[in-house]
């Protein structure tokens, strides 16, 4: 009901109050009235405040994606998650009437980040397309493209949260103390042991490199990416690294900060239409308290 009319409704009231009791007929036809407006803006209020609830809650979903990423500006490798807002029936017993938001992470951003320069022999990044194999903690193989490798004292090259890097042939193991390591552009690990001549350079192994389609991988909560389908993706020659760099994040701060102001002007969007649903739920309350 319009503002304008409600105040013509509400205006009426006393009047037909008053004759209610010379004329039995009047109160009946008000009281139903009034009865039918009640009814008319619970039904407003419940599909009003339904679809705020809801959209209130997606934002924050919403901000939590947009926080994350703003976490990760400095992580190397970071691949930024996307995020957006879509229309879902809510069905259950009846017609499905009432439509809510639902914010999902369709994708990710699988730009390259900006190359840093480290002179590192342990650092490396994936020119273009492509994906380093490690270890999760669960010991199955997983995909990253941070290439901050570290050496343990047992030999094994790890990346710099200790999961084991993964070669053509599985784990890599140097033997150590060595003197030079050297990874090529096709991930080819060359080493020279401590106190070897300067010529006698030694292969180790070659890095699992892989580049699986983007539309077959997902991204577990760990931040690492696997196959949708739990296979294992074949390495692939034509993945070339750069040694003594590594790649930043692909996470543009300041999008992302202008879109986290976004979010939470939406959400006190949706709060103030929570009040307005309470303060017509009011109304129709006091409506029926005059009878």
């Amino acid at each position: 009901m319009r503002p304008f009319y409600f105040s013509i409704y509400i205006n009426s009231i006393p009047p037909l109050f008053f004759n209610c009791t010379k004329y039995p007929q009047i109160g009946t036809a008000f009281a139903k009235s009034c009865l039918r407006f009640n009814q008319s803006q619970k039904s407003v209020m419940d599909k009003l405040l339904y679809i705020s609830a809801s959209g209130a809650s997606q934002d924050l979903l919403g901000t939590g994606i947009r926080a994350n990423n703003l976490a990760n500006a400095q992580t190397t490798g970071f691949r930024a998650q996307l995020e957006q807002a879509r229309s879902m029936p809510a069905y259950g017993e009846g017609l499905p009437t009432r439509v809510f938001s639902m914010t999902e992470s369709p994708s990710n951003n699988y730009e390259s980040g900006p190359m840093i320069k480290t002179d590192r022999d342990l650092d490396v990044a994936i020119q273009g397309d492509g994906w380093f194999a490690v270890q999760d903690q669960n010991g199955q193989e997983a995909y990253s493209r941070d290439g901050n490798f570290k050496l343990g004292d047992d030999g094994i090259l790890t990346d710099i949260h200790d999961r084991v890097v993964l070669g053509d042939n599985g784990p890599i193991f140097l033997p150590v103390p060595l003197d030079n390591l050297n990874i090529a552009a096709d991930g080819t690990l060359s080493m020279r042991q401590l106190g070897a001549p300067a010529n006698v350079i030694e292969e180790v192994g070659r890095l699992k490199l892989v580049s699986p389609n983007y539309a077959d991988m997902e991204r577990g909560n760990d931040g690492l990416f696997r196959m949708e389908d739990g296979s294992i993706a074949p390495a692939n020659a034509n993945v070339k690294v750069m040694s003594g760099m590594l790649e930043g994040s692909n996470v543009n701060a300041v999008d992302e900060m202008v879109d986290m102001i976004s979010l939470q002007r939406h959400y006190e969007l949706q709060v103030k239409m929570m009040k307005q649903a309470e303060k017509l739920d009011q109304s129709g309350n006091a409506l029926l308290r005059i009878l």
